[in-house]
């Protein structure tokens, strides 16, 4: 397989947009991603949401803080994402 092949079979890991809602592990933060679909039935915008444990290297990513992650290889039993980058700090209240 040469490289310009293998460089087109890549795919491109997903991202996702979330709050992050726990630091309190080692290396790990806990992400909370919303999204808002139709009701099928009453036609109604719900909210729902879903966590993900993701892996982040340095220390600077805080519970409050809007962060992409993108889809990795598993680093653990429930770890299969990484932080990519920190799109806003929380505000202190």
């Amino acid at each position: 397989m040469t490289t310009q092949a293998a460089a087109q079979g890549a795919k491109k890991a997903r991202t996702l947009v979330g709050r992050v809602v726990s630091d309190k592990m080692q290396k790990t933060v806990t992400v909370k991603v919303e999204r808002r679909v139709r009701d099928s039935m009453m036609g109604k915008i719900v909210t729902r949401s879903k966590k993900y444990h993701a892996h982040v290297e340095e220390a600077g990513v805080a519970a409050g803080d809007l962060v992409e992650i993108a889809e990795c290889r598993p680093v653990s039993k429930t770890k299969s994402w990484r932080v990519t980058r920190l799109i806003e700090k929380s505000r202190a209240v």
